[in-house]
């Protein structure tokens, strides 16, 4: 599946509203760099929701990520 359907559906999925998924490009970019964690503030999005969306559509593309996303 293309990037761009991916992060569609992978949004739809996890309801982020379709104006945060600039926040996860970034993610699916460097999909095997460093990622942000939980600062535990109440961020909207918290960056765990980016996470589960990038890990999503990664999936969803057929590259899922290798390593332990952070926690």
């Amino acid at each position: 599946m293309p990037l761009d359907d991916a992060l569609v559906r992978a949004s739809e999925e996890h309801q982020l509203p379709s104006y945060y998924q600039s926040s996860v490009r970034p993610l699916l970019r460097d999909p095997e760099g460093r990622w942000p964690s939980c600062c535990g503030g109440g961020c909207e999005p918290c960056a765990q929701t980016l996470i589960r969306v990038a890990l999503r559509a990664l999936e969803l593309m057929g590259t899922p990520r290798q390593s332990p996303p952070p926690e």
